[in-house]
């Protein structure tokens, strides 16, 4: 899944809503159209958001002691806008 799905569905879609006007019997293809530009819309979106998530990272580190007693420290980073 990617940005290239995503775009390939809206396309494949808008083509089926507005430039086809063949008819197959019992299948409305300017419906499936709409369907498939609905999910290529959904799948950017879903990749935005995950590639979007990736940018934050987090670390635990746990330092156990010779007398058994244990420091944990974590530490997050939130990366920038990727650099255009």
């Amino acid at each position: 899944m990617g940005y290239g799905l995503g775009i390939f569905l809206i396309a494949l879609g808008l083509i089926l809503a507005f430039a086809v006007t063949d008819a197959i019997a019992g299948v409305d293809l300017t419906l499936v159209g709409y369907i498939l530009a609905a999910a290529g819309v959904l799948v950017v979106v879903i990749t935005a958001v995950t590639l979007s998530s990736r940018r934050r990272t987090s670390a635990v580190t746990t330092t156990t002691r010779a007398d058994g007693t244990q420091d944990v420290s974590e530490r997050r980073t939130d990366l920038g806008p990727p650099a255009v």
